[in-house]
This record gives structure tokens, sequence and C-alpha cells, in this order.
């Protein structure tokens, strides 16, 4: 992402995993791990997406952890249709983020990878804050999130993203009673509008 931004590999369930951290000027917060859209598609720790997301948590005070899931990049492995991505987050976690504050955040395949982590972690860890974005739920079974989490969680979706339609995520929200935040005209990848959803996911930790 930056000059600064710290390459390392860490032992993962499949193998080292590639991980990109980026720390914040001033003493962080805690720690955002946030997971990369689908990898049979080109999706890495390098998509935009991502690298926003992991932007909005530097200037809020976090450190940012990006990272490739099995078989993407330099991690090892093959794809696990999110099965093994979510054994990867978590070994991320556990490595990185073992104790203190915690947020989790996704993008597309990532987003839905990040709601099985919510459910596994919730009731043994704390999590602070929760960024889903482009939510991959016309494409895959996404968890409920934890009732408590739902003031903590922060779902924006494109009311244009030709690749999960919005009404997919909305089927997925209702019965939760989950607000999504919905960015007019915005796209799926949100080109031209990667500043906007940087600010909202900001303003959203800053609450």
């Amino acid at each position: 992402m930056n000059a600064q931004t710290e390459i390392l590999q860490i032992p993962g369930p499949s193998g080292l995993l590639e991980v990109a951290v980026d720390r914040p000027s001033v003493d962080t917060i805690g720690t955002a791990v946030i997971s990369h859209p689908h990898p049979l598609f080109g999706g890495t720790m390098s998509n935009k997406v991502v690298q926003t997301l992991a932007r909005a948590f530097v200037q809020s005070g976090w450190t940012a952890v990006r990272f490739n899931f099995r078989g993407v990049g330099a991690s090892a492995g093959v794809h696990d249709e999110g099965r093994g991505e979510l054994d990867d987050l978590l070994a991320v976690v556990n490595a990185l983020a073992p104790q203190g504050r915690l947020s989790l955040a996704g993008f597309s395949f990532g987003a839905f990878v990040t709601s099985h982590a919510l459910e596994r972690l919730h009731g043994q860890r704390i999590i602070d804050k929760v960024v889903l974005v482009g939510t991959a739920a016309s494409r895959f079974q996404v968890a409920l999130v934890p009732e408590e989490l739902h003031l903590r969680t922060l779902v924006i979706h494109g009311e244009q993203d030709d690749t999960v339609p919005l009404v997919s995520v909305m089927d997925w929200a209702r019965p939760q009673t989950l607000p999504v935040l919905v960015v007019p005209a915005g796209g799926h990848f949100f080109h031209g509008q990667l500043p906007l959803l940087r600010e909202l996911v900001t303003r959203h930790l800053s609450t």
C-alpha cells in the first residue's frame, strides 16, 4: 500500500501465508484483519477496495493486516471454496492479533469468509468493528451477524452491483434487521467512489 508496508510470511493451515501490515503513525488502537475477494477471479490482498479499507483503518489509528488466501500470491495451498480460507483468516488473527482489540473487514468473497469468522470468534473475542463490503450473498451462504455486533457492523453495497445484486444482500440482511448502507450508482468495485468508501468506513470507525 505504501513504502512502510511490511510484508511477512506466517505459518498457515496449508503452509506459509503472505501478509501485509500497515501501521498508523500514532499508537495503534488494535488490529484490523481484512479479507480479499474471490481468489479464482483475480482477488488478492492488493485489490483496490481492500487497500481502501486498509487505509481507512490506518487513518483511524488501527494496524491494518491484509493477507493472501491459500494459493494466492506467495501463500501456499489451493483454493478451498471458503472452508480453508476461514482457517487461513483465523490463523492470521491468532498469529498477529492474539490479544488486544480486534476488528474484521472483508470485500465480496472476503466478506463471506469474514462472516463465518465472526460466527466462530463471537463469544471468544470482543470484536470492536466489522466492515462488510459487496458481501457475496448471492454466491455463498453468508453467516448471520451476531445480534450483539449489529451496531458495530457496517454493511456497504453498491446500488448497481452487477456481480452481487443488491437484492441478495437485502434478503440476507432483512431477517436480521441488519442495516445496509447503499451507495447510489455504486458498482461492485466502487470505481470512482473509493474516496467515498474510505470516508464512510472512517466515519463508522469513529463512532
